[in-house]
């Protein structure tokens, strides 16, 4: 399986993630995090919410988001907000 072949079983496991990443980051913060793709790779979400423009968005993005991504994806080289 390529790089650009992702298991189908896998995006629907890193899109249930990021949707319960994102229903935390709302409740307590204001802010969201929405799927957007996912290579194999490199996870791609969109900020929204209160994280647009809050400068503590790289930490959001960084520490929770791929923070938590790592534990259940180890194999994952980077989270990118898009």
């Amino acid at each position: 399986m390529t790089e650009s072949q992702v298991d189908p079983k896998t995006e629907i496991q890193m899109k249930a993630l990021v949707e319960q990443l994102s229903a935390y980051i709302e409740t307590f913060h204001g802010g969201s995090a929405e799927f957007v793709s996912y290579n194999g790779k490199v996870l791609k979400v969109h900020l929204g919410g209160s994280c647009l423009g809050c400068p503590l968005s790289p930490a959001t993005l960084h520490g929770w988001v791929e923070g938590t991504v790592r534990q259940f994806f180890p194999d994952i080289k980077s989270v990118e907000s898009v």
